[in-house]
């Protein structure tokens, strides 16, 4: 069921209203999924581009922006259940998905429910011990627990209102750094404000469903998903490093490089093997989305044309 409202449209799934972005256009349809704790504004750049080509929607996760939390716990396969029901709504099955960061690992999943291709937007995660090159298993399993552990205890933490200024210059800061448009980065936190029973506010999602978020990438096993794929999957690659994160420990750049250079190495023999997947790089940093959306689009756009796409199953098979 769709409803609709003063942002978009509003679509229903299992008692979950979920908020829809419909940027039109005519072609092969996608649907744009973004990442973790970030908002359907984050592909207001690249959007319009696609839509040449494209019909194009983009939608709030679970826990998102303006949509709903719900009342069971976050995961990739309620993440997969809900676009489902985004493409069902909008009369789209045959829809590709797209996905940046935490969206591309739901976009990748999706491919196991029958959508018929996927492009995947650095949505790495933190991978598995074994893909940090040239860092022993034991010392990098130990950093991941401790950065998992900073990730879950910044997610969603509340804040008093008074504090909103500080987490705008933050964003202007980084806008500057990367040369974005800092009104989209402050509209997505806006878009992202929650607010407590005693007025503070928080980015959501909560504490609760951010950790449940840590918790799923946590446990799904990028590669082996990679793998078994029988679909066409685009996975593409940010080449150059973030920014430093700040109150970050002091060993997560070293950390952070040597995962660079492991996936470097991981996705170029995964495209030497797997039939089914593409990979690519893309010159910019994880905000591949706002730093590049020219190239993000023709990327996706020129994947969508050399592919044949079966669109038989999705979303009702699988």
């Amino acid at each position: 069921m769709t409803e609709e409202t003063t942002d978009g449209m509003c679509v229903t799934a299992d008692g979950v209203e979920l908020a829809v972005r419909d940027h039109g256009g005519d072609g092969p349809a996608v649907l744009l999924l973004h990442g973790a704790g970030r908002t359907l504004l984050d592909w207001e750049l690249v959007a319009p581009l696609l839509a040449v080509r494209h019909r194009v929607v983009a939608m709030d996760l679970r826990g998102h922006g303006r949509s709903g939390d719900g009342a069971v716990p976050w995961t990739f396969e309620v993440a997969v259940a809900d676009v489902a029901a985004v493409l069902t709504a909008y009369g789209i099955p045959g829809a590709a998905v797209v996905g940046h960061s935490m969206g591309g690992m739901v976009a990748a999943l999706c491919l196991e429910r029958g959508a018929p291709a996927a492009v995947n937007l650095d949505g790495h995660g933190m991978g598995r011990p074994g893909q940090y090159a040239g860092l022993d298993a034991g010392y990098v399993a130990e950093r991941l627990a401790e950065a998992r552990k900073f990730a879950e205890e910044a997610g969603g933490r509340p804040f008093p209102a008074a504090a909103l200024a500080g987490v705008l210059g933050y964003q202007a800061a980084m806008a500057k750094e990367l040369g974005i448009p800092y009104e989209l980065l402050e509209a997505g936190v806006r878009r992202s404000l929650g607010e407590t029973a005693d007025g503070r506010l928080f980015l959501r999602p909560g504490r609760e469903r951010a950790c449940q978020a840590q918790e799923a990438m946590a446990g799904l096993d990028l590669f082996a998903l990679y793998r078994r794929v029988a679909r066409p999957l685009l996975i593409a690659r940010a080449l150059r490093p973030d920014p430093p994160v700040p109150g970050a420990p002091p060993w997560f750049d070293e950390l952070m490089a040597a995962y660079r250079e492991g996936l470097r190495r991981d996705l170029g023999e995964l495209a030497r093997t797997a039939g089914r997947v593409t990979v690519a790089g893309v010159d910019a940093t994880h905000a591949m989305l706002l730093e590049r959306p020219r190239e993000i689009a023709e990327l996706v756009s020129g994947f969508m044309a050399g592919r044949e796409c079966d669109a038989t199953l999705w979303p009702a098979g699988g």
